[in-house]
Order: structure tokens, then C-alpha cells, then sequence
């Protein structure tokens, strides 16, 4: 068969980039391909070009995917252009897979069983458990534990060495080097293996048995791997070692996608492909049918600012279309709002984008008080389980029910008691014994200096009369005057939850009602039937790979929320911060081009580097500027008309001195002296004095110059 009777078979037209990559059957070749540029199908058809015009045996072809249901997807459009009977008699596998069947050859071989393997990931983190309890003498969270669990995979599928490891030790709040040792101590003691032993495993038995290389490299001298860029390194030198001796190894794949990094993600793979196979061919896939052009051309623009990539360029197929539009809001919360208004009535296919899921919370909260519908992709429950939410709520029932000891000693170090361990044990056995709150029996019975004494005097107070607050309030006076803030500060943890957890707060009329608020959203977005009819749909940018939507709204895309850090000298960074940073902007550029047609991001008084340069390339592309909805009010009950506005992108030192500061920030007033800054907005700010709460405005502080932090 020609490849002119296969595209007509397949009632397909190939581009000359489409059919030279379709006809690349022999040697190392790496296929570079643009989002929405038909990688799939261009995979899917060279399998057929393989077998029915090159003459190629099917079961001498392995294709690997990322994941099962990639396998799954894969293996039925196969079948669907080239009938099930050759579908059946190719190889469709995930690395996982194909590194089974090594170690069961292996063990076949050498007469032994193969470990069994962990599937039930409740026992793996059970085990983790016990082992942080052991070596850190505390409890870890079920967020911090699916922390370790991520690292170990990190670990494992980088190949890292002992002082690698060890040197993790100083990025993390735990011994993970102790944690991991035990771990795989355990797993091998009791002849078991994880997810990412059998990768481990696989790679020793080929590595160092020439005969169980010899048999898999036999059975497939014809090796396609899809999704290279989300491969990890020891998945890409076991891919080597198969494809080794024949040199047919094709790969699909664009390091601009990679995203998975917090997973091994190795992008460098590619980037050193023709260092590794010499004489390897890299093809190019340009063509973007997804999107409109101008999305594509300020798409393109923006991630050509990425130095750890390939020379390539994403060309736009479709028309001009409409302009991105850039919604300006008054503040981050007004994002819930107009998302809400967007989601009433929607009638085409819409997603909102962000890269982390507790930047949703929000909006699905307001959702669900309100009965719209909606679908939410992939949603994970980490943020609940997260070390200060945990701490929020427990301050709260600490508040309900002061008598309880357990909670006390969960909190105490954590509010400006600035009670030592072992006073707060010998309180809680006088609390139990005199049954009586905690606090109480430490003012009464506690001999505690006179400092301290006075600080527990003023927490027990803020607990009493946090208990009749609205729950937005109650949040302020914990992160304040009660001094959890300061704890954050101290401990370097992250404040991100405080803001989304302060969102839902605005709608409670007490923290009583938070903390059951909270329990219901988890039951929520744990039980929610899907309903594939929904057309507003929530996802992380992560979940949406690969699939594309008619409109996209990206949410929360501002410094310090999305990216986390913007280097001050880009040039300058070192090699790890480099890798970090183009990460970022490559999640931001998987998020952009999920869009088919209208593309809008929202932008409020924190700047964003990268929604700055998207619109700075759009502004390029032809006369008109960028659409902007300015000042939108949240109150109104419909969404405002686009219009046309230029908008200029200048970091003035009122910005810089705005976002210098935060909530539980502490602060020196010329004036009124020390105190905590217990709520912001755009224009105004609370700071909580020793005798009372005060209220500034912003401008009046900068211009004068009034603050020092």
C-alpha cells in the first residue's frame, strides 16, 4: 500500500510536516509537536504507514503511553482506522507495564516469584504514617503525607543518589532521607514493591542480565513512545537500553509542555536527544489547528522567551478570530462573582483554568449556595487536610470546647501564649484534674511569669469573643491579635490557604459555621456526581492537558499566586531556579492554548509577569489592543460589555510597597507603634494595636511614609 491509498483509507490530508514525521520509520527520530498540532493521529497513522506500506510485523512494534487511559484511547483509534483484528495484535503499554513484564520474565527466568505490588495506595501512605511518627516524633497530615509520597516518587524515577537525597533533607520539614530508607527497607522485607520499584527493578534486570535485554530487545526492535516530555529519567534510560540495539526508537513529544516536574518529569531528555542517538532526525509538527490565530501567535511569542527548549515556532491554522480578552477586577475575590454570573445559563463548552485546586474552593462554594451547575476535573482534597487549615479549625473548637487538652497542645505554641512544652503539659494534667478550661487553670494554677501570664489572659479573651464574630472576623482576630500570623511568619509556611479560607469565611455568619462549612465542601467535591452535559467546567491546568475547550478563563494568574516567584535577573538564576521558573511559564502556555476560540484572563491591582507579556505580544499582532473589562462591579447582576482599551504595564513603587505587604504581617506605625495587619483590600488596610484596631488608608501611608516593616 502507498501512503496516498492510506490517507484515503483513513480519509485523512496529511501537511508536509505530518507526512514526512508519518513516513520516519527507521533510526532514532524525536517529533517535536506544537499543542494542537495532531500528534495522536500522527502517531496512530504512522503505525498503520509501519504495517501496511513498510511491511512491518505488529507485534514487533511496542508503543508507550504516559498513562493507562492514554493506552486505552490510543489503542481504540488504532483500531478505528485500521479494524480490531490488527488492533489485537499490536502492543500498547504504559512503562509500567513493559517493566512488569521484565521483572516476570526475569523471575520466570531465575526460577523466583517477583515481589508483589502495593495497589492499594491506602497501605503505602499508612505506612508512611508510621514511619514520619517514628522518625519525626508527630503526626503527620494527609497533605504532608502525600507530600512524602510524591517526593519518594521524585526520588525513585530521578535516579538520585545517597547525598542527593540527603540534600533534600534541607528543602523539606522532615528527614525524608530517613523516611525513604525505612520505606523501601519495609516494602523489601515483606516482598513488596511500589508503582516506582517496578521501574527501579526493571532497570537493574536489564542493566545487568545481557539475556533478559537480549529477548526484549528481539521481541520489539520498533519502540514509539508518546508524551516524552512527561517521562522521567529512569523511564527514558530504560527506553534506551530497549531500543539500544536496532535504533528505531521514535518519539513524540514537546519539551514547551512539560509540566510534570513535581512527578520527574525529564524535558532534558529530549533537549540532549541527538547527543544520545547520533545521527538521530528531529522532526517538527508547527501547525496549531486548536486555536484561533491571534491565541497562537502571542502563545508562540510568549514561550519563545524560554531558553530550555528547541528552536521551533507553533504556526496558527485557524482565523484571527476575537482578541484575548483581559477582564481588569477590583480585587481577587471578584473572580467568584463574575465566574458565577459566566457559569448561569452557560450554553457552550467553558472552562476556568488555574494551576492549584484551592484556587476554585471559592467559586464552587458560591456554586453550590446558588444550585448552578457545573463539572469539576480531577478535583483533589489536599487543601482540607493542610497543616493551617487543620490549625484554623482547631483554634475554632479549641474556642467551643476550652477544657480540651488535645487541642490545646495542638494550638498553644501556635497562638502568643508563649507557653514552653512542659508547662503546657503540667496545665493540661491541672486542667483534666480540676476539670476546667485550659487557660483558666494556667492563669489560676499554672505559676507562670507574669508575661506570659498576661498573654494567656489576652488569648483566652480573643477566644471568647471570636465565638460570637461573623467567621471573616474571627479568621482577622486568629491571624492577628491572637498571633497565628506571626507563627507563619516564624515557621516560613505559606499564607496561600489563609486567603481562600478567608473567602468562604465572607459568607458564614460565624466560625462555627466555617468549620461545618468546610467538612461540607470536602463531602462535596469528594461525592459530586460528574455530569458530562455540564458545559461550565473547573480544572487545573494539569488536568486539562491534552484536551481542549471553546472558551478558557484563567483564573488567579498574578505574582506570587501564579508564578509563585518571578526572578529579579532571569539571566542570572542558577541552573535549579532556571528549571523551576521555565516551568511555570510553560503551565501558564499549556493553559493559553487550551483555547479554541475566546481565551480571558483576569487581572486585578497584583501584577502578573505573564498574563503582561501574553498581552504585550498580543498588542503586536494588529491594531486593535486588547479587550479589557475595567472596574468591574461584583455587586451587579450581569456581566459588563468588552470594550477596547490599551492598557500600560508599569510597576510603580506604590505597587511594589502594596505587595510588600500582607495579612499577619507585623508593622511599625510612626505614630500608634507596633501592630499586625489583620485585613487589606485595594484601597485600605486594618491594623490591630495593642489598644485597639486601626484603619488607614493606603496612599496616605505610602506617601508619608508612615509604616516600617
Amino acid at each position: 500500500m502507498r501512503i496516498q491509498e492510506l490517507n484515503e483509507k483513513c480519509h485523512i490530508k496529511l501537511n508536509r510536516q505530518q507526512l514526512e514525521a508519518v513516513q520516519a520509520v527507521n533510526g532514532p527520530v524525536l517529533l517535536l509537536a506544537v499543542p494542537g498540532s495532531g500528534k495522536t493521529t500522527v502517531l496512530v497513522i504512522r503505525l498503520g504507514y509501519m504495517i501496511h506500506c513498510a511491511g512491518i510485523v505488529p507485534e514487533s512494534i511496542l508503543t508507550l503511553t504516559y498513562t493507562v487511559a492514554a493506552t486505552r484511547d490510543m489503542a481504540a483509534r488504532f483500531r478505528a482506522y485500521f479494524g480490531d483484528a490488527l488492533g489485537e495484535r499490536l502492543q500498547f503499554r504504559t512503562i509500567n507495564g513493559i517493566c512488569s513484564s521484565i521483572i516476570q520474565y526475569y523471575g520466570r527466568l531465575i526460577g523466583k516469584n517477583a515481589f508483589s505490588l502495593v495497589t492499594d495506595e491506602k497501605y503505602g501512605i499508612g505506612l508512611l504514617s508510621d514511619i514520619y511518627q517514628k522518625t519525626e516524633n508527630d503526626y503527620a497530615t494527609e497533605s504532608e503525607l502525600k507530600g512524602i509520597r510524591t517526593l519518594i516518587t521524585y526520588i525513585k524515577n530521578m535516579m538520585l543518589t545517597k547525598d542527593e537525597i540527603e540534600k533534600l533533607n534541607e528543602e523539606v520539614d522532615y528527614k525524608i532521607s530517613e523516611i525513604y530508607q525505612i520505606y523501601c527497607n519495609e516494602l523489601r522485607s515483606q516482598g513488596l514493591m511500589d508503582f516506582d520499584d517496578q521501574m527501579v527493578y526493571a532497570y537493574t534486570i536489564l542493566k545487568n542480565s545481557p539475556e533478559v535485554l537480549a529477548y526484549f530487545q528481539k521481541q520489539y526492535p520498533y519502540i514509539c513512545v508518546d508524551e516524552a516530555q512527561d517521562t522521567s529519567k529512569i523511564q527514558h534510560v530504560i527506553i534506551e537500553l530497549l531500543a539500544r540495539k536496532t535504533g528505531n526508537l521514535f518519539m513524540v513529544g514537546d519539551e514547551d509542555q512539560s509540566i510534570y516536574g513535581f512527578r520527574a518529569a525529564y524535558p532534558e531528555a529530549l533537549l540532549s536527544f541527538e547527543r544520545k542517538y547520533p545521527g538521530a532526525k528531529i522532526l517538527l509538527m508547527e501547525e496549531n489547528f486548536r486555536s484561533n490565530a491571534k491565541i497562537v501567535i502571542a502563545a508562540d511569542r510568549f514561550i519563545q522567551k524560554n531558553i530550555l527548549r528547541h528552536e521551533k515556532h507553533m504556526k496558527a491554522v485557524q482565523a484571527e478570530g476575537e482578541d484575548i480578552r483581559e477582564i481588569l477586577l477590583k480585587s481577587r475575590n471578584a473572580q467568584y462573582h463574575y465566574l458565577k454570573k459566566v457559569a448561569q445559563g452557560c450554553q457552550r463548552q467553558t472552562a476556568v483554568l488555574y494551576r492549584d485546586n484551592e484556587s476554585v474552593l471559592p467559586l464552587v462554594d458560591q456554586l453550590e449556595r446558588e444550585g448552578i451547575p457545573y463539572r469539576i476535573r480531577n478535583a483533589e482534597l489536599s487543601f482540607f487536610t493542610h497543616r493551617v487549615v487543620l490549625d484554623i479549625q482547631n483554634i475554632i473548637l479549641f474556642a467551643m470546647h476550652p477544657k480540651d487538652t488535645d487541642l490545646f497542645l495542638q494550638v498553644y505554641y501556635k497562638l502568643s501564649t508563649y507557653i514552653n512544652k512542659r508547662n503546657a503539659l503540667r496545665i493540661c494534667k491541672i486542667s483534666k484534674k480540676k476539670n476546667m478550661n485550659v487557660l483558666a487553670a494556667a492563669i489560676r494554677y499554672g505559676y507562670l511569669d507574669e508575661r506570659i501570664e498576661g498573654s494567656c489572659r489576652e488569648v483566652m479573651s480573643n477566644l471568647g469573643q471570636l465565638l460570637s464574630e461573623r467567621a471573616e472576623a474571627a479568621l482577622n482576630r486568629i491571624v492577628g491579635s491572637m498571633g497565628y500570623g506571626e507563627y507563619l511568619r516564624r515557621s516560613g509556611m505559606s499564607r496561600s490557604k489563609l486567603f481562600i479560607l478567608k473567602a468562604i469565611a465572607k459568607n458564614e455568619d460565624s466560625p462555627q459555621r466555617l468549620v461545618q462549612r468546610l467538612g461540607e465542601l470536602q463531602t462535596i467535591i469528594k461525592e459530586k456526581p460528574i455530569d458530562y452535559h455540564t458545559k461550565f467546567i473547573l480544572s487545573t491546568i494539569h488536568a486539562s492537558k491534552g484536551l481542549e475547550y471553546d472558551t478558557v478563563y484563567l483564573m488567579d494568574m498574578a505574582d506570587g499566586i501564579f508564578p509563585e516567584s518571578v526572578p529579579d535577573n532571569y539571566k542570572t538564576i542558577d541552573s535549579r531556579e532556571r528549571e523551576d521558573y521555565e516551568e511555570a511559564r510553560r503551565l501558564f502556555y499549556v493553559g493559553v492554548t487550551r483555547a479554541k476560540n475566546i481565551l480571558c484572563i483576569f487581572q486585578w491591582e497584583k501584577h502578573s509577569t505573564f498574563c503582561r507579556e501574553l498581552l504585550e505580544n498580543m498588542g503586536k499582532i494588529s491594531e486593535s489592543h486588547i479587550q479589557i473589562t475595567e472596574d468591574y462591579d461584583e455587586k451587579s447582576d450581569s456581566l459588563p460589555p468588552y470594550y477596547h482599551k490599551k492598557k500600560k504595564y508599569e510597576q510603580t513603587a506604590f505597587v511594589k510597597y502594596y505587595q510588600s505587604l500582607e495579612e499577619g504581617l507585623t508593622v511599625d506605625h510612626k505614630k500608634f507603634g507596633k501592630g499586625v495587619i489583620i485585613e487589606m483590600n485595594e484601597d485600605t488596610i486594618n491594623i490591630q494595636f495593642d489598644d485597639r484596631q486601626r484603619k488607614f488608608g493606603l496612599k496616605v501611608l505610602f506617601e508619608n511614609n508612615l509604616l516600617s516593616f
